[in-house]
């Protein structure tokens, strides 16, 4: 008996089909959800700079522009105004200590120096003349004692006599009266006569002390005239080259101006500005580094100045050992400031892409080098060249060290 064979639904075959049909939709539906958030850009090989992660060694220094100044500048000030008469040197010329460089005339100071010589003639003479009065009167007072010593003798002589003659009565009371008052009147006057003279002599003396006084009183007036005459003409204080002088012949110039500076061209420093971020680490004693005409030269700071003024302070260095030749007044070179002297560490090399990460992702390429991703990173100390990797990186892994601007919302580069 014949049984009616039913064809089968489910054929492996059909099932194999199904399967395999299902599956590719999957994996459609996986590409489009999970690789579409995958936010990717194409990009040529030739337009990247790719630096390999390495160990070497890390050097902590900031790069710095330098100003050659004179270790010292002395100003040229005016002590005493007056018209300028005399130039003797011109700007830029190299002088010596005690040079003269400009005379000037002072009409005032003239008529005061006449006024104060006037003076001390005057009162030089009105002392001399105090002095030979003293002396006249001395003289005269010896004439008067000698005649008051000769009538006093003669009248002791009188009296004494006259005495001995009225006790034995033999002359009146009246002459005897008469010689004893007459020779007590000469001991009076011989008295007063001496007071007189001692009075007269503390008085003039008095005198003679103040006229001392008042002459070097205006000796010393005229001294400081003198100074003052002295100082009109305008000397160089140091030895170096006048680098500036702001003074024309004719022209008048007050009391304390500044003419002019003179640069001490025996040494010089090196003046640095740094951004205020490194205020607290940047010390006296630090050193640097420059290349002038292919020769390093080493420096060291010795001087900080703390002010920060448009987001920099500045600092002053001088050359150790060697001295560039030919420095001159304004010429600038860069400088390797060293702010911690050098270690071993992972490195990657500085670039553009640090501009918008700040050094806190890169992008890290596979191993077959056809794409790179986005990784976060550890970074540390940052110089010119260099950044320290402190985590998120190995050594011999290759990054994109050119600049990020087009990848800010990228994951993955696709490298052509």
């Amino acid at each position: 008996m014949d049984r009616k064979i039913e064809k089968q639904k489910w054929t492996r075959k059909k099932m194999i089909t199904i399967a395999t049909g299902a599956l590719l939709v999957f994996a459609g539906l996986y590409e489009f959800v999970f690789t579409s958030q995958t936010r990717k850009l194409n990009q040529e090989k030739n337009k990247l700079t790719i630096s390999s992660v390495r160990y070497g060694e890390f050097k902590d220094y900031i790069p710095v522009t330098g100003s050659v100044l004179p270790i010292e500048t002395f100003y040229l000030d005016v002590v005493e105004g007056g018209r300028v008469l005399e130039k003797y040197v011109d700007e830029g010329a190299v002088v010596k200590a005690g040079q003269p460089i400009l005379r000037l005339e002072n009409a005032q100071l003239t008529l005061n120096t006449i006024y104060n010589q006037a003076q001390v003639v005057q009162q030089e003479n009105n002392l001399r003349s105090y002095r030979l009065q003293l002396d006249q009167n001395r003289l005269n007072l010896q004439n008067q004692l000698l005649q008051l010593d000769l009538q006093l003798l003669n009248q002791e002589r009188v009296y004494k006599t006259n005495k001995a003659l009225h006790e034995k009565k033999m002359v009146s009371d009246v002459v005897f009266e008469d010689s004893r008052d007459q020779y007590n009147f000469l001991l009076k006057s011989k008295a007063l006569t001496l007071e007189s003279y001692r009075l007269d002599s503390i008085s003039r003396i008095e005198q003679i002390k103040q006229l001392e006084v008042s002459v070097k009183q205006f000796r010393q007036n005229l001294q400081v005239i003198e100074n003052q005459f002295s100082n009109l003409v305008v000397k160089a204080p140091v030895s170096g080259q006048l680098t500036a002088l702001n003074a024309e012949i004719g022209k008048s110039l007050p009391a304390g101006q500044n003419i002019g500076q003179i640069d001490n061209t025996t040494s010089y420093k090196v003046k640095i500005d740094i951004d205020e971020h490194y205020i607290s680490r940047v010390k006296e004693g630090l050193q640097g580094e420059c290349t002038i005409d292919g020769k390093v030269y080493r420096l060291e700071v010795m001087r900080v100045y703390v002010q920060v003024t448009g987001g920099k302070f500045q600092a002053d260095m001088h050359f150790l050992g060697d001295v560039p030749a030919n420095l001159r007044r304004g010429q600038t070179f860069h400088i390797k400031l060293d702010l911690g002297g050098s270690n071993k560490a992972l490195l990657i090399d500085a670039g553009a892409y640090t501009q918008l990460t700040g050094g806190q992702w890169v992008f890290v390429l596979d191993k077959d080098g056809k794409s790179a991703y986005r990784k976060q990173i550890k970074s540390g100390r940052q110089n010119p060249e260099f950044i320290e990797i402190l985590g998120g990186l190995k050594d011999g892994e290759q990054v994109i060290v050119s600049a990020y601007d087009d990848y800010q919302e990228t994951d993955k580069i696709v490298i052509k």
